[in-house]
């Protein structure tokens, strides 16, 4: 049985201990919003936060849960960085097909939670582990940039 917090409501599942969490969001937890992509963490889509870490759901399981706080893309709003990441991906037209945009809010969010003003470098480092094959890169950094209140050094559509 694990048990665990789930986007702030307690939850106990009686699941293997080897399932990933990923299977346990999207097929028992009914939260879609995290994707699967590739399986062994290498595209970000499966991103949540495990005590305010990004992790990659895909290839976390869920025995490395037991007792900790999840925070999934369905609840990550609710939070004062979440909500501002989420306008700020609104304003600067980040997604285009969509399909990665939940991990990579995610992953801006536990960024901006421990460097509340991050440089153009930073933002690279930890954005690094997320694809977006649209090529949205330039609006996610200077939508982080305004997120965390700063203005961004890239242009909408430039180059990073």
């Amino acid at each position: 049985m694990q048990n665990f917090e789930l986007n702030g409501m307690p939850v106990a599942l009686d699941l293997p201990d080897e399932m990933p969490l990923l299977w346990a969001l999207r097929d028992v937890a009914g939260l879609t919003g995290t994707k699967f992509g590739c399986g062994m963490a290498l595209c970000g889509a499966c991103t949540v936060h495990l005590d305010g870490a990004a992790v990659r759901s895909c290839i976390t399981p869920l025995s490395a849960v037991k007792g900790k706080r999840i925070t999934t893309i369905e609840a990550i709003g609710e939070t004062p960085v979440g909500k501002k990441v989420q306008q700020a991906w609104l304003a600067q037209e980040v997604a285009q097909c969509g399909y990665c945009q939940s991990g990579q809010i995610m992953s801006a969010c536990a960024l901006l939670a421990n460097t509340p003003k991050p440089t153009d470098a930073q933002i690279d480092q930890a954005m690094s582990g997320n694809i977006c094959r649209c090529g949205t890169y330039s609006r996610i950094r200077i939508a982080i940039h305004n997120a965390a209140g700063q203005t961004s050094q890239a242009t909408k559509g430039g180059q990073t």
